[in-house]
């Protein structure tokens, strides 16, 4: 099943998986976000179970 990425919530371990998941659905360089301090302890990385840092999308 392919996967169509958006926005992705990624610890530091995948920020680089998570361009690349990006770049190759839409082929142009995505947006990276911090996620904000009062919503990292509640937001896991999607990739694995570590907390989220960055939202990769547009």
């Amino acid at each position: 099943m392919e996967r169509i990425v958006d926005k992705m919530k990624c610890c530091l371990e995948h920020i680089e998986l998570a361009m690349e998941m990006y770049i190759d659905e839409h082929e142009e360089a995505p947006i990276l976000e911090l996620i904000p301090e009062e919503e990292k302890l509640s937001t896991t990385c999607e990739l694995c179970s570590e907390p989220a840092v960055y939202m990769v999308g547009n």
